[in-house]
C-alpha cells in the first residue's frame, strides 16, 4: 500500500467508529485468483492487488472506471456483485446514467482481466470506457517509469513490469499522483485527480495510467488486461500476453469460459453429499490464499503499515498446518479429491524445516524464505528455551506430517526424515512436569505455559506415534504423549470446571480461552494410541461446556458467536464487550463434533447431545449462517452490528467449517461407523 492510498484513508476514515485509519480493507467486494495472483473487486468496480506474498509482484494499488461523454466521467460507484457460478468470475452491475453496466473480472495466472459491457446501445454518443490504474512494480510509488507501446503501456521500476492492454483502440496518458500539499491537505485527494498540471516528464515518471477504450459491438463492450511480470519473462513476452489475453477474451463468453476452465483445473469436483453443499466456497476461498508451492497467506494483507496488526500476508505455520489437517481429514471422509494439495503441504513443511526440528514464526509464501516476525526465537540465537517462539506452530506441523505419512504416502522419505527430526524440536520444549515451557500464546499477545500449546503437543506427539517410522521412535512419541495426557490434569482447575488459560509464575490463568478447544481434537488422536479415562472425558466434556457457555455472545444485533478469549479488547474501538471471531465459533463446533465422536461408545445419549451443540454452532459460520458476508466469506472478526473486520476472507476458519462439516455428516449417515475417520482406524 502507497502513502497517498493510507493518506487517504485516514482522512475519510478517522471518525468511523468501525475503521481503523489507513488500512486496505477487503471486508467488502469480491476476490478472483485461483492460481498465485490475487486480485480484489470492490463494489464500485475499483481494482487492486493482494498478490505480493503469493508471487513477489505488487500489481495494482488502486484504480478506478467510468463512462466518459464529451469531457465528463460518469464513475462507477457501488454496484451489485456475485460469483457467476461456482468461478471465480466476479460479476459486477452498475448502474450509469440510466445505463446498466456489467462488469467481469476474472485473475488466471498472473493475468487480470475486465469486460465492461453496457446492456443496450449508447444512443450514437460518442461515449467510451475511462480506466485509471495506478501500479506499484515492487512496493513504489517513486522511481517509477511508464513505457507506451501503442495500444499498450508498461510500468517499471527494475524488477517488476506491469502491463495493460485493450481489445479495443485505446489512447494511454499518464497522470501525476498528489502532490505534498494535497497530501497534507484535511480532505481526501480525489483519484483521479481533476487536473494533471501538464507536466509530460512526470506523466512519464508516473504509477499510474489513464486508459480512454473505445466500446465497440451492438451491445458496446471492452476488456482491460493486466499482467505481472519478472525480467526473466521479458518486455516482448509481457507485452504479448497482455495483447493476446485481452484480444482472447474480447467476448464475456470467452471471458466466462476461461472462468471455467481455471475452476475445473484448479479446484476438485464439487461435493455432492446432502449438508455439504458450502465446501465448495470454502475451497474456492482457501485457493485464493494459496501460492503456487501450496503455502497460505492468512489473509489478504489490509495492515501493510503494520499500524494495528503484525500483518496478515504471510504464511504462519500454525494456519498453514491447522488447514492442511483439516482438509486431509476433510478428504480422507468424503473423498474430495485433495490429494495434490496435501503433497504440496507436506513438500513446503520440509522445504522450511529449520535445523533443529521446529518451523519459525512466518515465512513469505511464494519462496518460503523468513518473513519479518516477532517469534524468531531459535532463528535469532538458537536458544530452545526463548519464550519468542510459538511451539505449537511445530506441533500443528508434526500432526499434519504424521498423518499425512500414515494416510496418503508411508513411503515418503523426505516426511519421514523430517519428522524424525521434530521430535528433537518438541522435545526441547517439553519440561518433565509433561507440558511445554514458556513460549508465545496462539493468539500471539501472551506468554506463559498454554493449555492450547500442550494440547497441540498431546496431538503431535500421538500423531507421530501411530505414524510408520522406526519402532524407537513410535514408542518415544508415545512415551512423550502420555507424559503430556498426564501433564495436562495440573492445568485443571477444579473449582471452575475447566481447564486454565495458562500456567504463569505457578499461578493458573482463569479465563476462559477458545484456544482451549484444541484439546478435543488432541484427546480424540491420544485416544486412537491409548485410551482416554473416564475422568478426563468428564473434564474434556465440562470444560467444552463451560468454556462455550462463558465465551457465547448473543449482542442485539443481527450476529452471535463465539469471543476469542475472557476480556478480549483487540480491535473493539469504542465497543465495551469482546468482539466475536469465526475462528472460536468454528473451533467450538470442531470441539462439540468431536466430543461427540469420543462418547459414541460410552454415552450415545451425551454424544448425541454434543453432535446437535455442534451442529447448532456451525449454523452460524455455514453458507447461510449470520457471521458469513458477500461471496461466502468469513472474516476474522466482527463488530456487534455484524459490520466485519480485519482479515476477510480468513483461511483458517473455512478449514475449520470443512472439517467440522464433513465430521457431523459422517455422524449422520446410518451404518457408518467411526473407524472410517482418521485417527479412529
Amino acid at each position: 500500500m502507497e502513502l497517498h492510498s493510507a493518506l487517504n484513508d485516514v482522512k475519510r476514515s478517522r471518525e468511523d467508529p468501525h475503521r481503523f485509519p489507513g488500512e486496505r480493507r477487503s471486508t467488502a467486494g469480491l476476490f478472483s485468483g485461483l492460481d498465485d495472483r490475487l486480485v480484489h473487486v470492490a463494489p464500485d468496480g475499483s481494482l487492486r492487488d493482494y498478490s505480493y506474498p503469493l508471487t513477489g509482484l505488487a500489481g495494482i494499488e488502486r484504480s478506478r472506471f467510468g463512462l466518459e461523454e464529451d469531457g465528463t466521467t460518469d464513475w462507477f460507484d457501488g454496484g451489485q456483485q456475485r460469483y457467476v457460478e461456482d468461478t471465480a468470475v466476479v460479476e459486477t452491475v452498475h448502474e450509469i446514467d440510466g445505463h446498466t453496466v456489467t462488469q467481469y473480472d476474472l485473475t488466471v495466472d498472473r493475468t487480470h482481466l475486465t469486460r465492461i459491457e453496457c446492456s443496450s446501445a449508447l444512443d450514437d454518443s460518442d461515449v467510451t470506457l475511462r480506466a485509471c490504474l495506478g501500479f506499484t512494480p515492487e512496493g513504489r510509488a517513486g522511481r517509477v517509469g511508464q513505457l507506451r507501446h501503442g495500444d499498450a503501456v508498461e510500468i517499471h521500476h527494475d524488477r517488476e513490469r506491469d502491463f495493460a492492454a485493450t481489445s479495443t483502440d485505446a489512447t494511454v496518458t499518464g497522470h501525476v499522483p498528489e502532490q505534498f500539499e494535497e497530501l497534507l491537505a484535511a480532505e481526501p485527494s480525489e483519484f483521479p485527480r481533476s487536473t494533471d498540471d501538464g507536466r509530460y516528464e512526470e506523466g512519464r515518471l508516473s504509477p499510474i495510467a489513464i486508459l480512454d477504450v473505445s466500446l465497440e459491438g451492438a451491445t458496446p463492450a471492452a476488456t482491460i488486461a493486466t499482467v505481472l511480470s519478472e525480467p526473466d519473462d521479458g518486455r516482448t513476452a509481457g507485452l504479448e500476453r497482455a495483447r493476446t489475453a485481452a484480444s482472447d477474451h474480447g467476448s464475456t463468453d470467452a471471458l466466462l469460459e476461461a472462468g471455467r476452465k481455471q475452476y475445473d483445473r484448479r479446484l476438485p469436483d464439487g461435493v455432492s453429499a446432502d449438508g455439504l453443499e458450502g465446501i465448495a466456497t470454502d475451497l474456492r476461498v482457501l485457493a485464493f490464499l494459496r501460492a503456487e508451492n501450496g503455502a497460505r497467506i492468512a489473509g489478504p494483507e489490509f495492515d501493510p503499515f503494520f499500524r494495528y496488526t503484525g500483518g496478515y500476508g504471510y504464511t504462519w505455520f500454525r494456519d498453514d498446518a491447522e488447514i492442511s489437517s483439516f482438509l486431509l481429514e476433510a478428504d480422507h471422509r468424503a473423498d474430495i479429491g485433495l490429494s495434490e494439495w496435501h503433497r504440496e503441504s507436506a513438500q513446503f513443511y520440509v522445504k522450511t524445516q529449520l535445523a533443529d526440528g521446529t518451523w519459525p514464526h512466518r515465512v513469505w509464501p511464494h519462496n518460503g524464505r523468513l518473513a519479518p516476525g516477532w517469534a524468531h526465537g531459535r532463528v535469532e540465537d538458537g536458544d530452545a528455551r526463548s519464550v519468542d517462539y510459538q511451539a505449537d506452530q511445530t506441533a500443528s506441523v508434526a500432526t499434519f506430517l504424521a498423518t499425512y505419512l500414515r494416510l496418503v504416502d508411508p513411503d515418503d522419505d523426505a516426511v519421514r526424515d523430517a519428522l524424525i527430526t521434530t521430535l528433537d524440536g518438541l522435545d526441547a520444549v517439553l519440561e518433565d512436569d509433561g507440558l511445554p515451557g514458556r513460549v508465545q500464546n496462539a493468539w500471539e499477545n501472551m506468554t506463559g505455559r498454554f493449555t492450547h500449546t500442550a494440547a497441540t503437543y498431546l496431538e503431535a506427539y500421538a500423531a507421530i506415534a501411530r505414524a510408520p517410522l522406526p519402532d524407537d521412535r513410535r514408542d518415544h512419541a508415545r512415551e512423550r504423549a502420555k507424559a503430556v495426557y498426564e501433564g495436562i490434569d495440573s492445568l485443571w482447575l477444579d473449582d471452575r470446571g475447566r481447564y486454565a488459560l495458562r500456567l504463569e509464575d505457578g499461578e493458573l490463568d482463569g479465563r476462559f480461552d477458545g484456544s482451549t478447544f484444541a484439546l478435543a481434537a488432541a484427546h480424540r488422536e491420544y485416544d486412537a494410541l491409548a485410551d482416554v479415562d473416564d475422568d478426563r472425558m468428564n473434564r474434556l466434556c465440562q470444560h467444552v461446556e463451560t468454556t462455550l457457555d462463558g465465551l457465547y455472545r448473543d449482542p442485539d444485533g443481527p450476529i452471535e458467536g463465539i469471543a476469542r478469549f475472557e476480556g478480549d479488547s483487540w480491535r473493539t474501538s469504542d465497543q465495551i464487550e469482546p468482539k466475536i471471531w469465526t475462528v472460536t465459533t468454528a473451533w467450538g463446533a470442531q470441539a462439540a463434533a468431536e466430543l461427540g465422536r469420543l462418547l459414541e461408545g460410552r454415552d450415545p445419549d451425551a454424544a448425541a447431545d454434543f453432535v446437535d451443540l455442534g451442529r447448532e454452532l456451525l449454523a452460524l459460520v455455514d453458507p447461510d449462517g449470520p457471521l458469513r458476508r458477500d461471496g461466502g466469506y468469513l472474516p476474522e472478526q466482527l463488530f456487534d452490528d455484524g459490520t466485519p473486520d480485519s482479515a476477510t476472507p480468513l483461511g483458517w476458519p473455512h478449514a475449520l467449517r470443512i472439517a467440522t462439516a464433513t465430521a457431523l455428516e459422517t455422524t449422520a449417515r446410518a451404518g457408518e461407523s467411526s473407524s472410517q475417520l482418521p485417527g479412529h482406524e
